[in-house]
Parts: C-alpha cells; sequence; structure tokens
C-alpha cells in the first residue's frame, strides 16, 4: 500500500525537492523495516515519515510557496524520524553513525558550538567510533544539527521574499509611470529644450508611448547587466530559487531608473546635463540608467551571495558507506 502511494505522488509532483524528500522518506522507512521494531521510537518514526510524506505529496499553492509550510513540515518531521530512528539502532551498529552526525554538525554548527565541540572531542578519543554511552550527546548533537539547517531554509526563504515583495512594488511604480505617461502624455513628458527646439524620444513631440519606450530600453539594459552578475551567483540545494528573485528584481529597477534619470537631467539635477539634443540620446541615456540600477541591486547581490553561503548542502545521515551489516 506504501509503495502505491508513493508511486502516485511522485507521479504527481516533479519538484526537486520533493523528490529528494521522497527519496530520504523511502530511505527512513527502509532502514525502520530492517530494524524490525515495534517500540513507541518505532511507530513515532512512522507518524513522522508519513507526516512528512504528506506534506511532500499535498498539492500546492501560492501561500504554500510563500510561506514555505510544505518544506518546513517535510523536513522538519524527516529530521524528527532521524532522531528517533538512531535511538532505535542496535549497539553493535552504533559505532558507524558517529562521523555522519559530526559531518552533519561540521555543516551547519559553528567551531565554537559546545555540543560539536564536546562530540567531536568524544568521538576522537574512541577513534571515530560512536559509543553506546555517547548516544544521548549524538542525538542532541543531531538535533541541534538539524534546527540550525532549519533556520538556514528559513532565512534564504525570508530574503528572497523580501526581494520579491521589492520587484513588485518597483514593478507596480513601473507600471503607473507607464499609464500616466499614456493617460497623460502631456503632464509627464520625457522630452528636452535644445536649441532647435522640442526634442522627445519619438520625435518632436511628446507621445503616449515614449515612456513605455523609455522603460522597456531601461529595461534591457538592467536584464543585460543581469545576465553578467548571474556569474556571481551560487546555487544552493534548496526549494527557494533565489538568483531568479534577484534576476526579477532588476527588470523592474531598470526600468523605474530609466525615468527617473531622464527626469533628473530634466530638472538639471546631474551637474553638465540639461539638455539632450535627440531622441537617440535619450534613449542612448535611457539604458545607461537601466544599467545603472545595479549600483542599487548590488548591495541585494552581496547579501544573497551571504545568505546562500550560508546554506549548506544536504547531508543525509543514513548516507554511510563505511558501515557493514553482519
Amino acid at each position: 500500500m506504501r509503495e502505491g502511494s508513493s508511486v502516485a505522488t511522485v507521479n504527481r509532483k516533479t519538484t526537486s525537492w520533493r523528490e529528494r524528500a521522497l527519496a530520504t522518506i523511502d530511505g527512513l522507512e527502509t532502514e525502520l523495516d530492517r530494524l524490525n521494531n515495534d517500540s513507541a521510537y518505532a511507530r513515532g518514526v512512522r507518524r513522522h515519515l508519513g507526516a512528512a510524506r504528506g506534506a511532500a505529496t499535498r498539492l500546492r499553492n501560492p501561500m504554500s510557496v510563500w510561506t514555505g509550510s510544505a518544506v518546513d513540515r517535510t523536513w522538519a518531521n524527516i529530521h524528527q524520524a532521524e532522531v528517533e530512528l538512531l535511538r532505535l539502532v542496535p549497539p553493535g551498529e552504533l559505532e558507524w553513525w558517529g562521523t555522519n552526525i559530526l559531518a552533519r554538525a561540521k555543516q551547519h554548527l559553528g567551531r565554537n558550538d559546545p555540543r560539536r565541540t564536546k562530540f567531536e572531542s568524544q568521538l576522537r578519543r574512541s577513534d571515530g567510533k560512536l559509543a553506546a554511552c555517547d548516544r544521548g550527546l549524538a542525538i542532541q548533537t543531531m538535533q541541534a544539527a538539524n534546527i540550525a539547517a532549519q533556520l538556514e531554509r528559513v532565512n534564504l526563504r525570508s530574503f528572497r521574499n523580501i526581494v520579491l515583495v521589492t520587484a513588485i512594488i518597483l514593478a507596480l511604480i513601473a507600471v503607473s509611470f507607464m499609464f500616466l505617461g499614456i493617460l497623460e502624455s502631456d503632464k509627464l513628458k520625457l522630452c528636452y529644450h535644445p536649441k532647435e527646439g522640442l526634442v522627445c524620444p519619438l520625435g518632436g513631440r511628446p507621445s503616449v508611448w515614449d515612456i513605455p519606450l523609455v522603460e522597456l530600453i531601461g529595461l534591457s539594459g538592467a536584464a543585460l547587466v543581469g545576465a553578467a552578475t548571474l556569474r556571481h551567483i551560487h546555487g544552493a540545494a534548496t526549494p527557494y530559487t533565489l538568483p531568479i528573485a534577484l534576476a526579477l528584481l532588476k527588470l523592474p529597477a531598470g526600468a523605474v531608473s530609466a525615468v527617473l534619470g531622464l527626469l533628473l537631467i530634466q530638472g538639471g539635477f546631474i551637474p553638465g546635463l540639461t539638455d539632450l539634443d535627440t531622441g537617440g540620446q535619450i534613449l542612448a541615456w535611457a539604458a545607461v540608467f537601466g544599467i545603472a540600477q545595479q549600483v542599487v541591486t548590488r548591495v541585494a547581490d552581496e547579501q544573497a551571495r551571504r545568505v546562500l553561503e550560508n546554506v549548506r548542502g544536504p547531508s543525509y545521515w543514513g548516507e554511510r558507506t563505511s558501515r557493514t551489516v553482519d
């Protein structure tokens, strides 16, 4: 029954993090079946794995994607199942789990964390093998590492949401400029008065398409520089696509900065630039200001790199190569 349910849900879900979670759940269930234990801890493991499978296969909705509730529920239950399963490991097999738990602690806990330090010291004295008397310390260390891993994902999701909200606000501003330019083209003008007469982006008089064209040029410049800066962003094994959110942020930022930059020139705010002579110059400066949005969004890029660096890769404690079963 469990295998059929798993196949059905896998066919419905193609998201990579869900596939990884379901594979981890299957591995833990196999390990639990091998132990053939029916204690309270074993029943607890099955409950947690059932809850994790249900969260991983639940149909997505915009709110769950935004809050990350499915991700948090899935991995919180997987982590708790791992801890409970560790309590069931026979003493004869326990010694090989030490290095794997230590690897997870090193991934997610700081060098000065007392649990990591004590656990590492205990393993060093026992030649890397986990003794039965240190099972409690191993459980505490694993729980601390799991909590730290969850907090890393929460921080990443929170920053991604901030970036998306900022991108949405900038997009609304850009759309407002565009509609204002279309409906009130005689009031919001990106035209200049050189000696030859009136110069606008699309000719010698204001047009309803002046601001949309300027925003498109600024957006194109932002997209170009955004594609170049993506080489500095490293991905992470998380369900949150932060680099995509950063790329989306640059597009409306480029559109807004193009309009604002031309308005600053029009108002004489930039020394040496008061009037532009041709429509080509206006569009060229729109491109320049679209690219210049990188000065502002670079702060977000740098913060994103720091956030991604704090998200370690997954370390499934059940993936062990040195353990042998008689």
